[in-house]
């Protein structure tokens, strides 16, 4: 189910192609290196390979824009979470998968989307998933801008440690790469 999501999704923004599977192996060793239970491992594993389904709502020319989305386009983007969860809190997996791509755009200061959650609000499956999210998406070339590397995308996470990122989830994915040689 989740594969067949992700190809979905990759049909739809050729520059997501392989994006939600190494958001997953991000994550995943993230978490297990957070010594997180089993079950949660599982459903950040899974919750990252289908976190982008919402976007299968937007129109292609918005999610391959090569410049920057004017206010409009911007609430359209803003809602792809909803529609993520709305598709998947149909499906019966084991583990709260609609709720963590619910949660995956929002941050600890209450700045994300679509419902400004904050802090302990939002779930550690969904807190680990937007960094795994944000690393990944900053270190791969866009339409709109060129990748960056591993090193400045690690330094950008490290600034908004404990403004919008999980303090604790930034250092392990930080250690991850520059102790623990993590690769994509």
């Amino acid at each position: 189910t989740a594969n067949i999501i992700t190809k979905v999704v990759e049909t739809r923004d050729p520059y997501s192609t392989g994006h939600p599977q190494r958001v997953s192996k991000l994550a995943t060793v993230i978490a297990q290196e957070m010594k997180l239970p089993q079950d949660k491992i599982e459903g950040t594993r899974i919750a990252s390979l289908v976190h982008d389904i919402g976007k299968v709502n937007l129109p292609t020319e918005i999610i391959s824009k090569p410049n920057k989305l004017i206010e409009v386009e911007f609430n359209l983007i803003k809602n792809y979470p909803k529609v993520g969860y709305d598709i998947l809190k149909k499906v019966d997996f084991p583990w709260p998968i609609a709720e963590i791509v619910f949660q995956h755009q929002e941050k600890i200061d209450g700045s994300g989307y679509p419902r400004g959650l904050k802090g302990d609000e939002i779930c550690i499956e969904a807190k680990i998933l937007g960094v795994a999210n944000v690393v990944e998406a900053m270190s791969s070339y866009k339409s709109y801008r060129p990748a960056l590397s591993i090193g400045e995308a690690l330094a950008e996470i490290s600034n908004n440690k404990n403004i919008l990122l999980d303090p604790e989830v930034v250092d392990t994915c930080i250690k991850l790469f520059k102790e623990k040689g993590f690769k994509f």
